[in-house]
């Protein structure tokens, strides 16, 4: 049975209405989940002439038609936000807020057990904000929905290669406090355990350093000698077999030649630059440590293009890929 995927157009002002149009026209993404459309009518209608595209789409009302679909398309209308409050490829507090709903819908969707996981197209955290997210992600605010008090962290994946951070999207003057055992081995368990269920037998899990050359024997830095690595020996202890630290301007080469499936990274840019320099336009952001499987493109809005029919649905492919691949373990 296919795992029943709800996916919606993220921040209308941007390019997500259109590469959800461009989603549907893909045969593999079709092929892989019942897709539910969720979302205003105006959006869908939008992407699609915006994008070229016209794909077949079956209009269903309620959620728990999901279950009973062919493998056709789904457009289930929530009105989250008026299009005349939406201005192309700027951040209103509309677009946020309409973001938000059609998520909390997906949300309750799951917790109802009518859907199996959720994609969405790329958000901006500015209008989330704007819009009532009271949280500095939408990572946050997914973990408070479902009440989750356990260690949870954004992944990016680019192919079979994942990466995880013990802090994320804070001003890079705050990482140093986050560096601690605790949180570094929470990271690397999680990572471990999320690897596993989506499919790999045996994770190959590896923890970069902080400081400049791995901190050159204490000389730039203790944090290797004093804490990263004792965690990842604890780890070992538990028979996780978490390597490194490795030196960050390092690791990932050893990634790249097909040494390591994950990387536990210090703070936001140090994976980020590395994975999107490295495939920018197929990069996925999974949602860590939450009930639900949660995907989305690891870019952005894109609003330097948006309207304009330009958008590159790669991303998002890999993204509802990614999403029905760990929807289909907990397939009801």
């Amino acid at each position: 049975m296919k795992p029943v995927i709800a996916v919606t157009f993220g921040d209308a002002s941007g390019v997500g209405p259109e590469l959800v149009a461009r989603l549907l026209a893909r045969p593999e993404a079709v092929a892989a989940a019942q897709i539910v459309v969720v979302g205003d009518a105006w959006a869908l209608q939008d992407g699609q002439r915006i994008a070229g595209i016209t794909t077949p789409i079956q209009v269903i009302h309620d959620w728990k038609q999901a279950r009973s679909g062919d493998g056709t398309p789904m457009f289930l209308e929530i009105e989250t936000v008026a299009k005349d409050d939406v201005i192309l490829a700027q951040v209103t507090e509309a677009a946020g807020k309409g973001a938000r709903l059609a998520l909390t819908a997906c949300l309750e969707a799951f917790r109802r057990g009518d859907i199996d996981a959720i994609c969405f197209a790329p958000l901006n955290k500015q209008a989330m904000k704007k819009g009532g997210m009271h949280f500095e992600d939408e990572l946050h605010f997914f973990a408070d929905w479902f009440g989750v008090t356990d260690y949870f962290c954004e992944f990016n994946t680019l192919g079979t290669l994942w990466t995880s951070r013990i802090s994320s999207h804070i001003p890079l003057a705050e990482v140093p406090k986050y560096v601690t055992k605790d949180r570094i081995k929470a990271a690397a368990r999680l990572t471990y355990e999320t690897l596993k269920r989506a499919g790999f037998a045996a994770p190959r899990v590896a923890v970069a350093a902080l400081n400049p050359h791995g901190g050159d024997g204490g000389t730039c830095g203790r944090e290797e000698i004093d804490i990263i690595e004792p965690a990842a020996r604890e780890l070992n202890a538990e028979g996780l077999p978490i390597e490194g630290p490795y030196p960050a301007d390092t690791i990932f080469l050893k990634a790249q030649a097909g040494v390591l499936d994950a990387i536990v990274t210090m703070y936001h840019d140090q994976g980020q630059v590395a994975i999107k320099l490295m495939g920018f336009s197929r990069g996925v952001t999974v949602q860590g440590g939450l009930p639900a499987s949660i995907t989305t493109p690891a870019h952005g809005t894109a609003f330097d293009i948006a309207g304009q029919g330009k958008a590159n649905a790669e991303a998002m492919t890999q993204a509802l890929l990614l999403a029905a691949k760990m929807g289909s373990v907990g397939a009801r």
